[in-house]
């Protein structure tokens, strides 16, 4: 289980964060996107895609019915054809944790639920701690908190430390992902010292954005996250998992970003304990694109259900 740093630790670590070469994390994330691989390479990694992926749904309008055929979705992406893995987990509201409880017992799903005043993240402590509680007695395999942004930005570090430290604690067995809402920490030097201090905190993951908020994931972004991850191993000895969310729609989308993190982190990493993709829309592209490799033809999207 994933531990806290001691707050003199922290404070060693945050002063030895390295500013980011923002040129040359852009022009990288650029060049590996670009990488072309084989046929049989590229059925492999769309089959990953799959096995990693949080299918997501985060709307107001969210019913028990669309958790339930989202969760069926999940199990079953592609309905007659056992060849297709289930993904990793349905990430949803927490008010809708039983209903995910209920439709994927038995099978090897995960229920993901965001908390901690989501997406803002702008709420009492207290209010989070319970949010957070509340979801893992639902039956949360995981949990998703968003970090306070207004206080990292105003160099209130201790505060977010503190309270990711407590969210954890919150959480119990349940894992914790903890977004940083890139597109709102305006460089990328604030992302990695965000991501340095979410992992010395405890997090089980750090993961990109809320989907939420525009520029949501993006390649450069992710770069520099998996390298704040690889600094943070090679210095602490702690693996901790990486989750690109939002604006990922397409299978060539979702091979750059495993490129990239094969690329950074290595084989290691290959693997939905490590690694995740949020998405709400990107399943039926990759299961085309499966298709289109096996077949040599596109199929319609009317061949699918809708996510």
């Amino acid at each position: 289980m994933a531990t806290a740093l001691s707050l003199s630790h922290l404070g060693s670590l945050m002063r030895g964060v390295r500013s980011v070469d923002e040129v040359g994390a852009e022009e990288r994330a650029a060049a590996l996107a670009k990488r072309s691989i084989k046929k049989s390479s590229k059925l492999w990694a769309l089959d990953l895609a799959i096995r990693c992926m949080d299918l997501t749904t985060l709307e107001g309008s969210d019913t028990p019915g669309k958790v339930a055929a989202l969760c069926a979705k999940g199990i079953r992406p592609k309905p007659g054809d056992v060849t297709i893995p289930s993904v990793a987990a349905i990430c949803i509201y927490p008010a809708r944790i039983s209903d995910a409880k209920a439709h994927l017992r038995g099978s090897s799903v995960r229920v993901a639920s965001v908390a901690t005043a989501f997406p803002s993240g702008q709420s009492f402590t207290s209010v989070k701690i319970a949010e957070t509680q509340e979801a893992v007695a639902a039956g949360a395999d995981e949990v998703d908190m968003v970090i306070d942004r207004g206080a990292f930005l105003s160099g209130d570090h201790e505060k977010v430390y503190d309270e990711i430290v407590a969210i954890k604690e919150a959480c119990g067995p349940a894992h914790l992902k903890v977004i940083l809402e890139t597109g709102e920490l305006g460089t990328y030097d604030n992302i990695r010292r965000a991501s340095i201090l979410a992992m010395a905190a405890g997090a089980d993951f750090i993961k990109t954005s809320t989907g939420k908020v525009q520029p949501a994931a993006t390649l450069p972004a992710s770069l520099v996250m998996m390298e704040a991850i690889r600094d943070f191993v090679r210095e602490t000895g702690r693996p901790v998992g990486f989750k690109p969310a939002g604006g990922i729609r397409t299978s060539k989308q979702a091979i750059a970003y495993l490129v990239v993190l094969y690329e950074t982190l290595g084989a290691d990493w290959m693997t939905p304990e490590r690694f995740r993709l949020g998405a709400s829309t990107l399943l039926n592209d990759v299961l085309m694109q499966i298709e289109k490799e096996r077949t040599g033809v596109y199929q319609s999207g009317d061949y699918f259900t809708i996510d």
